[in-house]
């Protein structure tokens, strides 16, 4: 797991590849990472599949009560097959417009 902090935004790279792995370390270190928002890249296991990214669900439902935004990088997915609750991209350049839109929104109230 390589972390790599940029402002209010905090990178965290999967460099196991094992899915399962990754999540448990994360649900492990989520309070140290509650106040920042987390793009989650998962791109280098080439064999996620749309079953790993819904494990994530959870973490997701518990780090967003704290308005702060998540968004999965992932490649070869069925983007459109995923959960709306669950926020997945392609790149880790689309995650971060992700998060600024999101933090515009919360700035406004919506």
């Amino acid at each position: 797991m390589k972390v790599d902090q940029k402002g209010h935004t905090t990178i965290i790279k999967d460099t196991q590849g094992d899915i399962q792995n990754f999540l448990n370390k994360l649900t492990h270190e989520q309070g140290s990472f509650k106040n920042q928002n987390l793009i989650l890249d998962v791109t280098h296991d080439k064999n996620v599949a749309l079953s790993d990214i819904k494990l994530f669900s959870e973490l997701v439902k518990t780090h967003s009560s704290n308005k702060k935004s998540i968004v999965i990088v992932a490649s070869d997915i069925d983007f459109n097959a995923v959960p709306a609750q669950i926020m997945v991209v392609p790149s880790i350049q689309e995650a971060h417009d992700i998060i600024e839109m999101e933090e515009i929104e919360r700035d406004l109230g919506f």
